[in-house]
């Protein structure tokens, strides 16, 4: 039996997957293999133009819930947080992106690279998020990526952007391998008719579409209810040539979102912020070869997550293998020996 609270984002060096190295924690038994993040962002930017270097290179990164914080891998992830952190967090999010500060200026490629090289992440995949218009979050981390082989880069089309094939087309020409769509962020229904018309230009691509898929309780009300996953299934029903992965596999709301992957073969599920018991479900559940593992970087940092599936898995390699890197390197394309080295 292993610890499931700790006293810090540090004290993870306590199982026996990891330990501190330059005073980062690191991963450092191989048996965890090579992983792959579906779920990852950088600074997101709305109104006022991205006034921050997405490439540069801090001392340290400030994820949003904070590294000293004591953690607990059993529930949903956000119930770690203090109240000062959301509040900060949420000032973060809402204020930051007009100025070049607060923590979001440490959220870019070169500090998600190293964290990814500490514990043998080889791909991270951003899913940027954006509005119709006074954003451009897609088109900016595309560029910020370009290059690197640690990252795939998804797209961003606003349902109610006004021209969303054309706009799809552009963010495929800089490199988008998929599309994210964030119902509580976007404040779109993810039925409703231009949402639908979007997916439906997304399967004539082949781009999948990434959903965050799910309440988590610390959104507003109306975020909430956008994100209520009975609202999902129209979407998948009516666009079978369409896949779909359920971000955080409907997030409090476990059982519907399992449920949609069992029953429908386009939906893939993503474990980001469920809990240890949640995770335990998914991997004894879910439809094989349908599960992939995310992070939400920079809100947590990487190794959370990976503790949880290597605690999981711990008696089941080929889970775990599948889990952390097969399975999302088969959705993606991606040759299942690739390092960080290889283009």
């Amino acid at each position: 039996m292993h610890p499931t609270r700790f006293d810090s984002l540090r004290d993870l060096a306590k199982l026996p997957w990891f330990e501190l190295r330059d005073g980062r924690l690191a991963v450092s038994d191989p048996s965890v293999g090579k992983v792959i993040d579906t779920h990852t962002h950088l600074a997101l930017s709305f109104v006022k133009k991205n006034q921050l270097d997405l490439r540069a290179l801090h001392p340290r990164t400030e994820h949003y819930l904070p590294e000293e914080r004591a953690l607990d891998l059993d529930p949903y992830q956000n119930r770690n947080f203090s109240r000062d952190d959301l509040k900060r967090m949420e000032k973060d999010l809402a204020f930051g992106a007009l100025t070049a500060g607060g923590m979001r200026r440490t959220h870019t490629t070169a500090n998600l690279a190293r964290e990814m090289d500490d514990l043998h992440v080889v791909r991270s995949v951003l899913l940027p998020i954006d509005w119709p218009v006074l954003s451009d979050n897609a088109g900016d981390w595309l560029k910020a990526q370009a290059g690197d082989a640690h990252f795939v880069g998804f797209g961003s089309v606003h349902p109610w952007n006004p021209h969303p094939a054309r706009e799809l087309d552009r963010q495929i020409a800089l490199g988008a391998r998929g599309i994210k769509v964030h119902p509580a962020v976007q404040l779109v229904k993810p039925d409703g008719g231009r949402a639908l018309a979007l997916y439906r230009l997304c399967g004539e691509r082949g781009l999948p579409v990434f959903w965050h898929c799910g309440p988590v309780d610390i959104e507003p009300p109306l975020g909430r209810y956008l994100s209520q996953v009975r609202h999902y299934e129209k979407a998948i029903a009516e666009n079978p040539g369409t896949t779909f992965v359920l971000g955080h596999s409907g997030a409090l709301q476990l059982d519907t979102g399992l449920g949609f992957a069992k029953k429908y073969p386009n939906v893939w599920l993503e474990v980001a912020s469920q809990g240890l018991p949640a995770v335990r479900r998914l991997v004894a559940e879910a439809p094989p070869g349908k599960l992939m593992f995310g992070s939400d970087w920079p809100f947590y940092h990487q190794a959370i997550g990976i503790a949880k599936v290597c605690i999981a898995t711990e008696h089941d390699e080929a889970a775990r293998r599948a889990l952390l890197h097969d399975n999302a390197a088969r959705l993606l394309g991606l040759d299942r020996g690739a390092t960080v080295a290889d283009s």
